[in-house]
């Protein structure tokens, strides 16, 4: 009789530990190769207008933009750039790559994401 109650005392714990075993994944988009490697190439293929080079403009470019479910970037918008061409060749840049799109319970969901970019015409 005491094994019986000792079993019916410990069910309603292992009927909960399994309802709460369901894992819910939350992430936002990446870049696949990480920010340093993302950084680096914009850096090097990031192409200057020759105003920009001649008034040596420098300062920080702030973008948002949409990654799709299959990783492309929509609705790119500069909120705070530093002109000279150097806004819209960085959203060029942008439209060219893939990103890792978020994550939300699970599923791949397309969602904003910001970047801010050092710039410095050399």
């Amino acid at each position: 009789m005491k094994k019986i109650i000792i079993l019916l005392c410990c069910m309603p714990i292992f009927s909960f530990a399994q309802q709460n075993s369901k894992v819910v994944t939350n992430s936002e988009p990446t870049y696949p190769k990480g920010d340093n490697e993302l950084y680096t190439y914009m850096y090097y293929n990031l192409k200057f207008t020759e105003e920009a080079k001649q008034k040596n403009i420098e300062g920080e470019v702030t973008v948002s933009f949409d990654v799709k479910t299959d990783s492309t970037t929509t609705n790119i918008l500069i909120i705070s750039g530093v002109g000279y061409g150097v806004d819209q060749e960085i959203k060029n840049i942008i439209t060219k790559l893939k990103f890792s799109p978020g994550v939300q319970n699970g599923m791949p969901i397309k969602m904003g994401t910001m970047y801010s970019f050092p710039v410095k015409a050399h």
